[in-house]
């Protein structure tokens, strides 16, 4: 049995997140939220960090855990993480069991979807307060690079 439905971000057939413009689907894992479209992003950003050298490249760079919490169209919050201190791992909740994130990245589902598919900049979004900072705003900025590669998964 196979489920298709045309969302805002895509055609989901199955597990499968299918892009405009790309030639193989993403497997969703359980990372991905059906009432948080845009959490599939979080599969791209783990699917760019399979490569053990990219995976040690983003660690070297990124140097700490990052959080993002995302409001979704019912106003509800989910977050996630992406963890560049120690693992290279992305995954539900703030940070990994027993450690706290560097920095919070807090916005919604939509304007996520837009950083992720490099419709939109983090420091614009920032500047006009659809993107809020909790924590080491420096850090923040660490995480370019790794937005980049899943960017560049999403378009292949």
């Amino acid at each position: 049995f196979q489920h298709e439905s045309q969302g805002r971000y895509g055609t989901i057939i199955g597990r499968k997140q299918h892009y405009p413009g790309r030639q193989r689907p993403v497997e969703l894992t359980a990372i991905a939220l059906d009432a948080w479209p845009s959490s599939a992003g979080f599969d791209l950003i783990a699917d760019a960090l399979k490569d053990d050298a990219q995976k040690q490249d983003a660690i070297k760079k990124g140097g700490n855990i990052f959080a993002f919490t995302l409001k979704n169209d019912q106003g509800k919050e989910e977050s996630w993480h992406i963890d560049l201190k120690e693992t290279g791992t992305v995954g539900k909740g703030l940070a990994p069991q027993g450690k706290k994130p560097g920095v919070t990245l807090v916005l919604s589902d939509v304007e996520f979807a837009k950083l992720i598919s490099g419709k939109a900049n983090a420091q614009n979004m920032f500047m006009q307060g659809k993107l809020k900072i909790k924590g080491n705003m420096m850090a923040a900025t660490k995480l370019g690079p790794i937005l980049e590669k899943a960017q560049s998964k999403a378009k292949l």
